[in-house]
């Protein structure tokens, strides 16, 4: 079994990217899903999360802003918070690998925003990145209306810069251009995951028109 990395900042249109992938048959891991699992009413990770964040969490309910401000105003809160998630979710992460593996699957996808961040580029035979420009990438998160700028840099502090992760990437997926544009990138990336061959790598990698 192969197996693609998929990462990207904040903004860069990989969850996008990943439903493409998804939609076009290739089994997924979905690393920011496992999260709000565990973070969902009476998740897993909630008792830990309160006794790190006394009054973040109130009849077994996260309170989402509570805990973001806890984690973008203070290091230590972040780090306590990734020592809680990131064991569940690299748990959650090889049950997906081995039913993949007993089900026979020729390629999976491990769709993870700290891949490289966290060491998990390791478990990957090719790493695709989801990249945008920073003022697209920006524009997109404020228009979710969840962050302020001053939050959305904190996050972006903490990520691994996009410059660094292009130069670790087996392919990019510029997401900045056009939709059209993006879905013929994605194709590429499927075909040269279905022919695995040198010459359908470097046709994934070319930049797009």
């Amino acid at each position: 079994m192969r197996v693609l990395g998929l990462t990207g900042g904040i903004g860069m249109g990989k969850s996008t990217t990943a439903a493409m992938l998804e939609r076009a048959g290739v089994r997924l891991f979905d690393a920011d899903a496992v999260v709000r699992a565990l973070q969902a009413p009476h998740g897993r990770a909630l008792p830990a999360i309160e006794n790190l964040v006394p009054g973040s969490v109130r009849d077994n309910v996260l309170d989402r802003s509570t805990l973001r401000r806890a984690a973008l105003s203070d290091p230590a809160v972040m780090r306590g918070l990734e020592k809680i998630i990131h064991p569940m979710v690299s748990a959650a992460r090889r049950q997906f690998l081995q039913r993949a593996r007993r089900d026979g699957c020729r390629w999976v996808v491990l769709d993870i925003p700290l891949l490289f961040e966290t060491g998990a580029e390791r478990l990957c035979d090719r790493v695709a990145v989801v990249s945008a420009p920073a003022p697209v990438q920006r524009a997109r998160v404020l228009r979710r209306g969840r962050m302020t700028p001053a939050q959305i840099d904190a996050v972006l502090a903490r990520q691994m810069p996009d410059r660094l992760r292009r130069r670790k990437a087996d392919v990019i997926i510029e997401t900045g251009l056009s939709r059209f544009n993006t879905v013929r990138q994605v194709r590429r990336l499927l075909r040269a995951m279905r022919e695995d061959t040198p010459i359908a790598w470097a046709q994934a990698r070319r930049k797009p028109a």
